[in-house]
């Protein structure tokens, strides 16, 4: 191994080490999440040979069940969640190491807990290594994170090297919130261990912006204010609420989207090469873009922002109802289901860019992409003019990159056309990438927090949408909040947002 390959500084997603043996323990392993993402990520994992070799993962929830019962539930969600189908034998061999205990809201609970590990440290060889993966409501996080500490399960069984946690977002609804959690989370485990999570950062093609801007001399040089004329990153849902009315009625797009997943694509986006691929290294340059960000005043907010909320409309070929008529919405709501930005990076890098952004629910289809387009060419020698070039990296579905450029039609005439360089994931590499919960899950077992995010980042984040929403609040802005079509692309004010610039949204 090289002095460079050794350095601790640069392993940041490296795989090239196994992970320890250890307990998985899912608090909140009833709920939905369990069930859709977190064991058939596991299932994937084993299949690819991924997990150590002594595991086991354990379940915890307020209501009884038995150790059959809660490996039948996961069986029948993998069957429909996983991306592969299930071979019964490597089932059986997961469900060897599935178990469930019953707590509740007292510490006697976490105590049956803590003994019920030592027995696996013992029959699995587990090795006294812990991962509490909390998949619970924000509102649950502050007193199971109080019930862990008092039954000692913040620290490593006999014998364990590490003892770590998971934390599901929203980290928070407001700074103040985030910094109060974040202080409990601080109380309890050290930063090291605490892993944040955001599955948007364990998406293949996230991953593969740093690859692309960094490893690729032909497009960093073009990665600035010189070339760029203006980015758009575009987080868009055919799906409504989904019976979550109660949750999103106090979330809002805003809190549930962009202070997020899509905070995160726009820090990947702009940030500053890193000076290594070590965590912090990355997350630095992260909380960089972030505190660079130019706050939203009241005075500009009508000029910069939209917010909007859906009425019933047609999605798919199918109609679907208002947000007002959706489960579990105040009549008369003001919440808004869509959100777009026009964001300025006071750096030096991005000086004059103006970042877009837009986020909503019930738009035509589901997709998620970032967009850089280029400045025009200084001189125009053509008739009719070149379209300036785009490059889009696909997010999610059809994940890839796009390069549109302009190329001669063949003929005696000088006819020009775009067309696109296209790469797509599924077709180059022969089949589709992982879940992003599999890496990240993985990378949590590992102890590697490259993809996950730093308390710093979380309340610089929230800093920002505080500032924007006081300022919503201060100009009324949700007393006339418009309306959009389900199915169309959201309120005529989205498109003056960029036709005020003499731009417009991409078609997607």
């Amino acid at each position: 191994m090289t002095e460079v390959e050794d350095n601790p500084l640069r392993v940041g997603l490296r795989r090239d080490r196994g992970a320890e043996p250890c307990a998985i323990v899912i608090l909140g392993a009833s709920g939905d999440l369990t069930r859709r993402k977190l064991v058939p990520a596991l299932y994937n994992l084993l299949e690819d040979r991924l997990l150590p070799s002594s595991f086991a993962v354990v379940g915890v929830g307020r209501r009884e069940m038995s150790h059959a019962a809660f490996a039948s539930e996961l069986r029948s969600g993998t069957v429909e969640h996983s991306r592969r189908d299930l071979d019964p034998e490597l089932w059986d061999s997961l469900a060897a190491g599935l178990s469930y205990v019953a707590a509740g809201a007292d510490v006697e609970g976490y105590r049956r807990l803590a003994s019920h590990l030592d027995r696996l440290d013992r029959e699995r060889g587990t090795g006294g290594n812990r991962l509490f993966y909390l998949a619970v409501p924000p509102s649950a996080l502050e007193p199971m994170l109080g019930m862990l500490a008092a039954a000692g399960l913040n620290r490593p069984g006999p014998g364990g090297r590490f003892c770590r946690v998971v934390l599901e977002k929203p980290i928070g609804r407001d700074l103040p919130s985030a910094r109060a959690l974040n202080r409990q989370v601080e109380r309890v485990f050290r930063e090291h261990d605490v892993f944040r999570i955001d599955h948007y950062l364990g998406k293949e093609t996230v991953q593969n912006l740093l690859v692309f801007r960094f490893a690729n001399s032909i497009f960093e040089p073009l990665w600035n204010h010189k070339y760029v004329d203006h980015v758009q990153l575009t987080v868009a849902e055919s799906l409504g609420v989904e019976g979550r009315g109660r949750y999103f009625e106090e979330a809002g797009m805003t809190r549930d989207v962009v202070q997020n997943h899509m905070f995160q694509l726009l820090c990947l986006t702009a940030m500053e090469p890193p000076v290594s691929l070590a965590a912090d290294a990355i997350r630095d340059e992260k909380v960089k873009v972030l505190q660079s960000l130019r706050p939203v005043v009241q005075d500009d907010v009508g000029g910069s922002t939209v917010i909007a909320q859906y009425g019933s409309g047609v999605v798919g070929g199918h109609k679907v109802p208002g947000y007002h008529e959706e489960p579990q919405v105040a009549p008369g709501s003001r919440t808004e289901t869509y959100a777009a930005l026009k964001l300025s990076i006071d750096n030096w890098r991005w000086a004059g860019v103006p970042f877009y952004l837009r986020a909503g629910k019930r738009l035509p289809k589901r997709v998620t992409e970032i967009a850089l387009r280029f400045r025009g060419v200084p001189h125009r020698l053509f008739e009719h003019g070149a379209v300036p070039n785009t490059l889009a990296l696909r997010i999610q579905p059809d994940e890839g990159i796009t390069l549109k450029f302009e190329t001669k039609v063949p003929g005696p005439q000088p006819r020009i056309q775009p067309v696109a360089m296209e790469f797509r994931y599924g077709t180059s590499f022969g089949q589709p990438p992982p879940e992003a919960y599999e890496r990240l899950i993985l990378d949590a077992i590992l102890g590697d927090p490259t993809l996950f995010i730093r308390a710093d980042e979380v309340e610089a984040s929230w800093d920002y949408i505080d500032r924007l929403m006081g300022a919503w609040q201060a100009g009324a802005r949700r007393d006339d909040l418009p309306r959009y079509t389900a199915g169309s692309w959201g309120p005529p004010q989205a498109d003056s947002l960029l036709r005020r610039d003499g731009r417009a949204w991409r078609r997607l």
